[in-house]
């Protein structure tokens, strides 16, 4: 019994350490199959029946997640984002304007859109652009980086943690907006200082010769009806209609063409994310009913506490895994508190490389075009930028 007690919060803690990790050392796994193993255990070790953890998987997050990932699909592949990015480029005059027309352009569509998507699309755009005008290409990287985190701080849509706190928190899109909307928007001035400041070589006011860059292929009936689509679903969040649902029937009706295998759209679905969060439910239901960590509720109860723990915890175990072992763990919740939460999440992204999906996935998207941005690098944009944003929407939110 003593034993039995011993191993399930070394399981959890494991789990947790593994997910921070995003891999075990010898094993070929990832966060999906780290979660989904941990959610198997704690079952067979009768912690939860496999009813119970059906049940403990949220129903709402994960359809809001599935119908954004179809619909982000049928805009990448009707040639959506790169036609606005290169559309974009058209107006691009300097090496300062095109950082801040990048930042702008690309924390707009984030907050629109889910941020990981963004960063695939931008990344491999940014280096060919970056390799023709023989221009550095890491504070551009860095300003798509941090420019996905802050402008998906805007919106429940923004990012996979604000999709879950929106499920589950009750906060209306349209309010959840006008609080962190200013935030948001100071943030992307704020990082476009930090990097005039870190890389004078960005200050030019030199005028850049357009090159041309490789054409795109639209799909134009595609792209016409999947921004009709999207911009219904738009105008349904800012209208208050539930989010999953109108989410669901968007992706529905996205789904319903006869000019596109639904293959093409179906193997862009992240699913090894919506694995992921699954067993990241079961593994924060079990963190909960076992009262592993409520040592922690007292200090949630005062929100400077929670903001400098949601950062924390969000570059040890990533943000979607703290964002829901802090929300089970949250009492006398209020909008407050899950703005606080939310935003600490997103912005905490900045801080490290590992602190958010978004970043590992343009990392990874830059080792293949033969790129490499260190920890480093992005660790001495990233730290005063978490700090300052952090701070500012704290007091921001607090007032």
């Amino acid at each position: 019994m003593i034993l039995w007690q011993v191993l399930i919060p070394l399981v959890i803690i494991v789990s947790y350490i593994s997910l921070g990790l995003g891999y075990i050392p010898g094993l070929r796994l990832n966060r999906a199959t780290i979660a989904l193993i941990t959610a198997a255990i704690l079952i067979a070790l009768g912690v939860l029946t496999l009813k119970e953890a059906w049940i403990a998987i949220d129903a709402n997050t994960i359809i809001f997640l599935l119908s954004m990932m179809i619909i982000n699909g049928y805009l990448s592949y009707s040639g959506f984002f790169n036609l606005a990015l290169s559309f974009l480029w058209k107006f691009t005059l300097t090496p300062l304007f095109l950082i801040v027309l990048l930042t702008f352009s690309t924390g707009f569509l984030s907050a629109l859109f889910l941020n990981d998507t963004l960063v695939l699309i931008t990344t491999p755009f940014i280096l060919q652009l970056t390799s023709k005008l023989k221009l550095n290409p890491i504070p551009y990287l860095l300003a798509i980086a941090g420019a996905t985190n802050i402008g998906s701080l805007a919106t429940l849509n923004g990012n996979p943690q604000n999709i879950l706190i929106g499920s589950s928190s009750g906060i209306s899109y349209l309010e959840f907006t006008q609080a962190l909307i200013f935030p948001s928007i100071f943030g992307l001035i704020i990082q476009i200082g930090l990097l005039w400041l870190l890389y004078p070589e960005i200050r030019s006011t030199e005028r850049i010769l357009l090159p041309k860059l490789s054409p795109n292929r639209i799909h134009r009936a595609i792209l016409g009806k999947t921004l009709m689509v999207t911009l219904l679903l738009l105008i349904a969040f800012v209208l208050g209609f539930p989010l999953a649902e109108s989410a669901f029937l968007a992706a529905a009706i996205l789904l319903i063409t006869r000019r596109l295998k639904p293959q093409k759209i179906l193997k862009q679905i992240d699913w090894s994310l919506l694995v992921m969060f699954s067993g990241l439910f079961i593994l924060s239901h079990c963190v909960k009913s076992l009262n592993l960590f409520n040592f922690v509720r007292d200090w949630l109860n005062f929100p400077f506490n929670l903001t400098i723990i949601t950062s924390i915890l969000s570059n040890l175990i990533s943000n979607v895994p703290a964002v829901l072992l802090l929300q089970g763990l949250m009492s006398e919740v209020t909008t407050e508190k899950w703005l606080l939460l939310a935003s600490s999440a997103t912005l905490a992204g900045n801080l490290t490389l590992f602190g958010s999906v978004a970043n590992l996935i343009m990392v990874e998207s830059v080792a293949k075009e033969g790129y490499q941005l260190s920890f480093w690098q992005h660790l001495r944009f990233g730290l005063p930028l978490t700090i300052i944003t952090t701070g500012l929407t704290y007091l921001w939110i607090m007032k």
